[in-house]
């Protein structure tokens, strides 16, 4: 999994992070693609807490890769519509990302902000998206998205 994800970010860094996460977060939910004898992609799902609604059960998704000779095939297309109906089944009510906007607009997700949700300041515009699991589920939703400690200094 690790050379993966260098290969994919072209660094350690999320290599880390998913290390940190495995070791630290509850529940977690990742789920792999398989393929040409070995692991094509991955996505992981962690749980965030929104400030004020801490019983509200979100997940952040994070991170999603895919190796660089197989992006653009799918891959994590398939990975990122699995793991959002894996955390429905689980009773997640919506989904954070930190990503690109027209990327993730496919999914469902919207601009954080939209539900009154944010987290640091100086983002670019749109980066914090959030999508409901549930009909509605985001309506009452506004505070700050607290990220599982391991996110702490990417």
């Amino acid at each position: 999994m690790r050379d993966l994800l260098v290969a994919a970010f072209g660094q350690p860094d999320e290599a880390e992070l998913v290390e940190r996460l495995r070791a630290a977060a509850q529940p977690w939910l990742a789920l792999v693609a398989v393929g040409d004898g070995g692991i094509l992609g991955q996505v992981m799902f962690t749980p965030v807490t929104l400030q004020g609604q801490p019983a509200l059960p979100l997940m952040a998704l994070a991170p999603l890769a895919v190796l660089p000779a197989r992006q653009g095939q799918g891959i994590g297309t398939a990975l990122v519509w699995a793991g959002l109906a894996a955390c429905a089944a689980a009773g997640a009510h919506g989904v954070i990302v930190l990503g690109e906007p027209h990327y993730y607009s496919r999914f469902g997700f919207r601009p954080a902000v939209s539900f009154g949700i944010g987290w640091r300041p100086g983002l670019p515009e749109g980066a914090l998206m959030a999508a409901e699991l549930q009909p509605a589920a985001l309506a009452d939703a506004a505070g700050t998205i607290r990220f599982h400690p391991a996110f702490d200094g990417l």
